[in-house]
């Protein structure tokens, strides 16, 4: 047995699925710690609801391995996978009561009907739902019928709970409460997790760890502020954070790991831990893009070409030496006029080096 078995409750190995001349998942290896929440990550067709899909059980591997708790179910079908998944679509039968859904995978596995519904409502109870056993599908809202997925999910007990989507029927209010329903659960019941959206903020919101996912391979691994802080290429930065991507150059290193840039005629120092010299890529934060109004002091200007009031920021689109900088501001109260000359700089944070030759 591969001792990628003992580092994690979930582990693939360099693991592809083809369809014919298709790839849908392109050599993929992680590890995935018991009790933790992971979320898959990226653009439609990026491979992650084919790499959730398995992890169910629900497709075969073409090659590579798949492992949960040390065992190696590659071989496996979906029934044989101690798995639950909670789909985007609820997936609740509407002729049967609330409490007769979040039975049912109880019951069809063999377990007595009043061992059963004792186990549904202990698993109503957990996503504060106690008192809507006896009502239809229909008569609760979608974040209730949601919340009767995740119940009938949880009631099996299983060894990995995939989410595939959950919230994306759900209106941007009640998507943010009950994901944190979701992630609550989650780290109670210590339940090792697997999430997938194509929204960022929800995957920084809920995630121990984010992978993200381009062209069905891995782009990047890491913890939420890991990804946000210190993406790895271009896609990442500009995927995690709508980062603007510009081209800089390095001067010379100040230290290690540091080095002195110019950017635009702006001389910046940035961290070089891949020791890249010559012409580098940058990624600039929109929060971290600083912009006042125009004078002779400033060496790289722009003209504000857009603007948007967003209630708590002003959204920019600024046309610069650098090309278009999409921009966010948090004053309110003055915004820059459309057509107005700004002196742009850039933040002690958000902006890093995420390309160029070593």
């Amino acid at each position: 047995m591969s001792t990628a078995t003992t580092q994690g409750a979930l582990v693939f190995e360099r693991v592809t699925k083809q369809y014919g001349k298709v790839v849908a998942v392109n050599d993929v290896s992680f590890s995935i710690p018991q009790g933790t929440l992971v979320t898959l990550l990226g653009p439609s067709g990026c491979g992650k609801t084919s790499t959730l899909r398995l992890i169910a059980g629900l497709e075969h591997v073409s090659q590579g391995r798949i492992f949960i708790a040390g065992q190696d179910v590659t071989q496996q079908s979906a029934i044989e996978r101690n798995v639950s998944m909670v789909f985007q679509s609820y997936a609740l039968f509407p002729h049967m009561t609330v409490l007769e859904n979040v039975a049912y995978g109880l019951e069809v596995g063999g377990a007595r009907k009043a061992d059963a519904r004792e186990q549904a409502l202990e698993g109503l109870r957990l996503v504060g739902l106690t008192d809507y056993g006896p009502r239809l599908p229909s008569e609760l809202s979608g974040g209730q019928q949601q919340r009767v997925a995740v119940a009938r999910a949880l009631v099996l007990k299983p060894q990995v709970l995939l989410l595939d989507e959950p919230l994306s029927n759900l209106d941007t209010k009640l998507r943010r409460r009950v994901r944190e329903e979701i992630r609550e659960i989650q780290q109670r019941l210590q339940l090792t997790a697997v999430y997938v959206t194509h929204d960022q903020e929800e995957a920084l919101a809920v995630s121990d760890q984010i992978i993200v996912m381009n062209n069905q391979r891995i782009a990047q691994q890491g913890t939420p502020r890991e990804l946000f802080d210190t993406p790895a290429d271009e896609f990442v930065a500009d995927f995690i954070c709508d980062a603007n991507r510009v081209s800089g150059e390095i001067l010379g290193q100040v230290a290690a790991g540091k080095a002195d840039c110019r950017v635009g005629g702006l001389a910046v120092q940035l961290a070089n831990p891949r020791a890249y010299r010559g012409e580098i890529r940058i990624a600039v934060r929109p929060d971290a893009v600083n912009l006042t109004p125009a004078n002779s002091q400033h060496i790289l200007v722009g003209q504000v070409r857009h603007a948007a009031f967003l209630g708590t920021e002003m959204q920019y689109a600024v046309e610069s030496p650098l090309g278009e900088l999409f921009v966010r501001q948090t004053d309110v109260q003055q915004p820059l006029a459309v057509g107005s000359s700004v002196g742009i700089g850039f933040a002690d944070h958000g902006v890093c080096i995420v390309g160029g030759q070593a």
